[in-house]
């Protein structure tokens, strides 16, 4: 198992439940088995159909539908933000090895515009720079 006990206990209550189907079928693989299955798939580069069914995490399919369904409903930032809570609450966060750039992050409204670019020459004839 990818995802300790303890750390599964503080995940959960951010997923979303799911009703359960009145269809009959298969049952639903479990959020905790899934969660490890993606993350074992994510970490060892293996293509989704390769997750070995000994593992216990279901199909590749279904980590691969279930990662989809997360993203699409917001879980995965939900996750990233509580565990970055926790590691910087225990003080396990490495800043000296943060980085940011303007993709990660807005800029703020009202901020520093460029300047105009000034001409090269007073000439109106095309400039060799």
């Amino acid at each position: 198992s990818v995802v300790s006990q303890k750390l599964w206990k503080s995940l959960q209550p951010l997923l979303p439940t799911s009703p359960l189907s009145r269809r009959g079928g298969r049952p639903r693989l479990d959020d905790k088995a899934a969660l490890n299955g993606i993350l074992f798939v994510l970490t060892t580069g293996i293509p989704w159909e390769d997750l070995p069914q000994e593992l216990g995490f279901g199909s590749g399919m279904t980590c691969w539908r279930r990662l989809r369904d997360w993203q699409e409903q917001g879980v995965w930032e939900r996750l990233h933000l509580a565990l970055l809570t926790q590691l910087r609450q225990c003080d396990q966060i490495d800043w000296s090895r943060a980085s940011i750039d303007g993709a990660s992050v807005a800029s703020p409204r009202g901020g520093n515009k460029r300047a105009p670019t000034p001409l090269t020459v007073a000439s109106s004839a095309a400039s060799g720079i």
